[in-house]
């Protein structure tokens, strides 16, 4: 379900970032890699996106989903990571590192996942885990000391 996608087009990495992801993977046992690629999937980086459903944020947390993780501050960069790595970390427990399926869960919903035994049959859930996956096969192959040399 991979596909080899880029982080790097352009300046896409936002580096200002690096010390939250970094504090929130060391908290949360997760691939700061994967926290890149979502962030990035999710918003390209930017921490006053919102989707027309509603998300919020680096992470875009839907307000069910921010309120469950005490996240006070959706568009707060740290408070949006925090929530959305402790979502992430709350998937990959429930789905037992299932990275696809976790995905999955992120992106449509536990529900959605649980009521079709896997992934969703739905084309845009289908294609996120795919970009995700793929960003974070990018970013896995040119490591964060790279990343940070591309925005200097």
């Amino acid at each position: 379900i991979r596909e080899s996608i880029s982080p790097l087009p352009g300046q896409t990495y936002r580096s200002n970032f690096e010390d939250f992801i970094i504090s929130a993977s060391a908290r949360h046992s997760i691939d700061p890699d994967l926290i890149r690629a979502v962030i990035k999937t999710e918003s390209d980086f930017n921490s006053n996106a919102r989707s027309p459903k509603g998300a919020m944020g680096l992470m875009q947390l839907m307000p069910d989903t921010a309120r469950q993780h005490n996240v006070l501050d959706a568009y707060d960069p740290l408070d949006n990571i925090e929530g959305g790595v402790r979502h992430l970390r709350l998937l990959l427990s429930r789905y037992r590192g299932n990275l696809e399926l976790s995905l999955a869960a992120y992106n449509a919903g536990i529900n959605a996942v649980e009521r079709h035994g896997g992934i969703p049959p739905y084309a845009e859930t289908r294609q996120y885990v795919r970009r995700v996956l793929g960003f974070y096969d990018g970013y896995r192959e040119i490591g964060v000391q790279n990343v940070r040399q591309v925005q200097q």
